[in-house]
């Protein structure tokens, strides 16, 4: 019996055709997601996650939290530490809550280099450390790569909730073309369920480092165009953000130089004239705004942490892509500064100099 007999008689056989379904139910598409001292946050969104239509692989990374995730994440998993769904209008994407135990594996940092995936559904990487959003992303998804099954790595901040529907509306806008590379979605405001906190992405404007958001604050009721969108978007935003198996192995991981902000637009650069950017317009998640740190897109409620570390991103991001532009960004953040000393705001205005003048944020 020759190979191609061999594949004949399997595919026509019970045990053929029961093999490949048993190859179709496996996860095409992973889901990151990077936690650091918000485990109720985390835990509402798998809530969300593992009643999806579509199957993912989730893995949860843990940037060294010192608020008990582990033991929290543990808890809910087995069942013991009950599921507590918020109040409020998206209560429903994440209640009744799942049927526990969930397989919940975990892997400690002396193990990382060498764990690889199983059947788990849920798997919890311990990094040991604060690895920031690039580092913690690049570490899911290089675990996630050691499936050969997976295709598509989703980046998706822990304090979102999604629709049933969106990781399958991921798969399919990706399937649709190998030029796709990059992938958003529609990203909603979790308090504002109504408005939109951006379409797809942002548009960039080089000259001054400003970005501003493709449908921002403007009502979901509002008509757009799906390819329209994807034209203009100059980079995906890095709330909910899905790359390619192949965008990895051609472009790369995430700088983690920045720690935080610009790694998206720094992966944008890179990738110019490779992949497409393309949009799921049927995928629509809900994002709380950065939790974490107040890094909130609201200017005046950002953190001193996340002033700090966007103007050294912003001089990180130019000094690497844009040489001859870089010296420009220096007058510029002397201008954000003084405006928060206008604003009597001089502890943010002390860290914004701390980054100019490369000074760590401690």
């Amino acid at each position: 019996m020759t190979v191609n007999d061999l594949n004949l008689s399997l595919k026509q056989s019970p045990l053929g055709t029961a093999a490949r379904t048993q190859a179709d139910k496996r996860a095409r598409l992973a889901v990151i997601l990077v936690n650091w001292n918000r485990h109720a946050d985390t835990i509402e969104c798998l809530e969300s996650l593992l009643r999806a239509d579509e199957k993912t692989r989730i893995i949860v990374v843990d940037n060294g939290s010192t608020d008990g995730t582990v033991e929290r994440l543990k808890g809910w998993a087995s069942g013991v530490e009950p599921y507590e769904p918020p109040l409020g209008p998206l209560k429903r994407l994440s209640t009744p809550p799942l049927s526990k135990p969930v397989n919940l594996r975990v892997i400690e940092p002396h193990d990382l280099e060498t764990a690889k995936p199983g059947d788990e559904q849920v798997v919890l990487l311990l990094a040991g450390e604060n690895k920031g959003f690039s580092g913690g992303n690049n570490l899911g998804m290089r675990f996630a790569l050691e499936d050969p099954a997976i295709a598509f790595c989703w980046c998706l901040n822990n304090d979102t909730v999604v629709d049933p529907g969106a990781p399958g509306a991921i798969v399919a806008r990706m399937n649709a073309t190998h030029k796709v590379g990059m992938c958003g979605t529609q990203v909603r405001y979790y308090h504002r369920p109504g408005v939109w906190q951006a379409l797809n992405g942002q548009r960039f404007k080089l000259l001054t480092g400003q970005s501003r958001g493709i449908g921002t604050n403007v009502p979901v009721t509002r008509p757009f165009d799906p390819k329209k969108v994807a034209r203009e978007t100059d980079f995906v935003l890095g709330a909910s953000l899905a790359v390619s198996r192949a965008f990895l192995e051609t472009v790369g991981f995430m700088e983690e130089s920045y720690f935080l902000y610009f790694e998206e637009m720094d992966w944008s650069v890179r990738n110019r004239g490779r992949f497409a950017i393309a949009f799921a317009h049927g995928a629509i998640i809900y994002h709380k705004e950065g939790g974490s740190i107040g890094s909130s897109g609201q200017k005046g409620q950002r953190s001193e942490a996340s002033e700090y570390y966007l103007i050294r991103s912003r001089i990180r991001f130019y000094r690497r892509n844009f040489p001859l532009l870089w010296p420009l960004q220096y007058p510029l953040a002397m201008g954000l500064i003084l405006r928060r000393l206008l604003r009597r705001q001089p502890k943010k205005a002390a860290a914004m100099t701390r980054a100019m003048l490369g000074m760590s944020f401690d």
